[in-house]
């Protein structure tokens, strides 16, 4: 077994999806993170089930598998930064989220993906802890039930300054869910380093029975900066090697969402670094 590598479609803006796909195929990359937005593949497009099969065929013809992010900043609201979120005052906005996430099950069981990917959102102002999990509950209910329908794992993210924020987090949501098998884990190594207590890899290991995808990039110690590999902080050998132990056979998703103007570039020397790290592992 060994480590298979994707890049994120959220630092490759610039290029067309089709484009984008080709380069990574190019460069050796196994699969790519689609992240549902009007540049690439546009969720609330009214033909969404024929692009959706559009897309698939390009990724099989370039050999790549695929996870179905949905981190797209504005693709709900032009002047809100990820917003209507789950955790939004306004149910109608949450049910907006809710919607979207459906949606984003659907196309990830049309393209044969692997994962769902989606996060709490920001608490907001003046709403308590509590009424703010149950927010998040309710308008997860019917998600994980799209999910378990469809056979693909929904993988929610620790995002730093969420509500759903850390790995104590996630263990909070599932015990509140009963442990569903359609609710899974997305775990970023950089946000590891930025704010777990545990180094990276022991994280990995900590996530390892519920991880379903996996976004890496640098970082460092309490800054929620995404870097290119060797400008942030984390030894990554060992946390590739954890990674590997753990059999984890989903796709290894470099996360540089910023970064879209030089994608093309980064891609090639990410995968490059992230193969020197795992081979100075000791992982194939």
């Amino acid at each position: 077994m060994t480590i298979r590598w994707g890049y994120g479609t959220n630092g490759l803006t610039d290029l067309r999806l089709e484009d984008a796909l080709a380069v990574l195929a190019d460069l050796g990359y196994d699969g790519v993170g689609l992240t549902l937005d009007h540049m690439h593949l546009d969720p609330l497009v009214p033909d969404l089930p024929t692009r959706t099969r559009q897309v698939a065929r390009a990724l099989d013809r370039h050999g790549l598998t695929v996870t179905v992010e949905t981190g797209a900043r504005y693709v709900l609201d032009p002047r809100r930064k990820h917003g209507p979120s789950l955790l939004d005052p306004d149910p109608d906005a949450r049910a907006a989220r809710t919607r979207l996430l459906i949606r984003a099950v659907q196309v990830a069981a049309d393209l044969g993906a692997h994962a769902v990917h989606c996060f709490s959102g920001i608490t907001p102002d003046g709403t308590d802890d509590g009424t703010a999990w149950k927010r998040l509950a309710d308008a997860l209910a019917p998600v994980l039930d799209a999910a378990s329908a469809a056979g693909v794992p929904l993988a929610i993210e620790p995002e730093p300054g969420h509500l759903l924020g850390s790995l104590a987090d996630f263990h909070y949501l599932r015990e509140e869910f009963g442990g569903p098998e359609a609710l899974g884990l997305t775990l970023d190594i950089g946000h590891c380093q930025c704010l777990e207590p545990l180094p990276p890899a022991d994280c990995v290991r900590e996530a390892a029975p519920w991880l379903k995808h996996v976004q890496i990039e640098d970082m460092r110690r309490g800054v929620h900066e995404h870097l290119p590999f060797g400008e942030g902080e984390i030894d990554f050998p060992p946390v590739l090697e954890a990674l590997e132990a753990t059999g984890y056979q989903g796709l290894t998703v470099v996360e540089l969402p910023r970064h879209s103007h030089a994608g093309p570039q980064l891609a090639e020397e990410s995968l490059r670094f992230l193969r020197r790290a795992a081979a100075e592992g000791g992982t194939p």
